[in-house]
């Protein structure tokens, strides 16, 4: 199976994550809509601007010059501290985020992430419309918006996310590479800097297609394995894996903004049923089991409402989990309530190895067991979509 790589990057990250903040208790004005900067402290003569509005930028102001030059660019300008206990808060709500859509993610910097979706995405399904569905969730749960680059590998997601900006979406196949990429000036290629430019340019190479075409011996022998390195990123190779840390979660949750306002909860409880699918696939393949569920509605005013409820005993099987997602979303909901948002979690969770058997679990269980894991089986193989409920079948062929 081919590799699905998004690279995330937050827009105007350390600048952005203020502005919410600063919403948040009460500010009036969004310092992302004036000429504002997040810069160190001035007082000691080394303030540099870390961050910029897009106003900002209008009047020349760099990210990385000193403060006192941005205030000649734009008198008008307003600074801001930088707090960097804040932007790591920001940053794992971001993080936790992604983990509602797959377990292997390298934090790339604290802004920036690259998430291995390769199991994740069915070969019938578009991923730009999963990353639509990243993209709209950060704006409307956590208030900032990114970009997403979408590729077969590491260096040509990161590539994307770096194209147009800011929030929007792009991808950088393999067919892609030359109308995309190579055009494109050779500082822009990932690891050249600006000692490398100068040599570069005396051989003639000025644009990123210039260094794809170049000889690679030749390269090899001006640069040594940096040269090597550059020539096959400027051809798109990198077999470089996503490095993420495995450790076991607390809590397992998916939720989505959904397209429109729903107010019926038999097509809510669809929606639901796809979210607990993806959470015990998870929970699965994470080999533990939930003792708590917990349902999440909200409705089109943002009130939040929600509900949990403690098993009997722990369990992993989507067809326990969703009857009692079920019931609490059928308690939770109201007649006529116009619903935005719907999530499901499970909480409490152990080992399955730690479960206690007990003498009266009914064969039905295991039954629905061995159901769970030959289905997780084929979507490992085939890819998380590529198993379909009769449910959602039938749906799609009524509509």
């Amino acid at each position: 199976m081919e590799r699905l790589i998004f690279h995330i990057d937050v827009n105007n990250a350390f600048l952005s994550w203020t502005a919410v903040e600063m919403l948040k208790n009460g500010t009036k004005i969004d310092i992302r809509t004036i000429p504002a900067i997040i810069g160190g402290d001035e007082s000691k003569r080394h303030g540099v601007v870390l961050a910029k509005s897009n106003v900002a930028k209008q009047f020349g102001i760099k990210t990385g010059e000193p403060i006192y030059f941005a205030r000649q660019k734009c008198p008008q300008i307003k600074v801001f501290e930088s707090n960097h206990k804040m932007y790591r808060e920001y940053s794992d709500k971001l993080y936790k985020l992604f983990q509602e859509y797959t377990d292997k993610i390298e934090r790339f910097s604290i802004d920036e992430c690259f998430l291995d979706m390769t199991n994740f995405i069915g070969k019938n399904e578009n991923p730009i419309n999963i990353a639509k569905e990243i993209s709209n969730r950060v704006k409307s749960e956590l208030e900032f918006t990114v970009n997403i680059g979408i590729a077969r590998n590491k260096l040509l997601a990161k590539m994307a996310s770096d194209f147009e900006k800011p929030d929007k979406i792009h991808t950088l196949w393999n067919e892609e590479i030359p109308s995309k990429m190579w055009p494109l000036k050779v500082n822009e290629l990932l690891m050249v800097g600006r000692k490398s430019i100068p040599k570069l340019e005396k051989m003639g190479i000025k644009t990123i297609g210039d260094l794809a075409h170049s000889d690679k011996e030749k390269m090899y022998k001006v640069f040594g394995k940096f040269g090597k390195m550059i020539w096959e990123y400027a051809n798109g190779i990198d077999d470089s894996e996503v490095n993420y840390t495995k450790e076991k979660p607390k809590g397992i949750g998916n939720s989505i903004t959904l397209p429109v306002d729903y107010n019926n909860i038999d097509e809510i409880n669809k929606i639901l049923l796809k979210l607990t699918e993806q959470v015990t696939y998870r929970l699965r393949k994470e080999k533990m089991l939930a003792n708590v569920v917990n349902v999440q509605l909200k409705d089109k005013d943002f009130r939040v409402y929600s509900h949990q409820r403690k098993m009997d005993s722990p369990t992993s099987s989507t067809k326990i989990i969703y009857n009692e997602v079920k019931k609490l979303a059928n308690e939770l909901y109201k007649k006529g309530t116009l619903i935005r948002l719907v999530g499901v979690r499970v909480d409490n969770l152990i080992d399955e190895k730690d479960k206690q058997i007990s003498l009266f679990e009914d064969e039905q269980n295991e039954k629905q067991e061995k159901i769970d894991n030959a289905l997780d089986k084929l979507k490992d193989k085939y890819g998380y979509n590529f198993i379909k409920r009769a449910t959602d079948i039938n749906s799609r062929k009524s509509k």
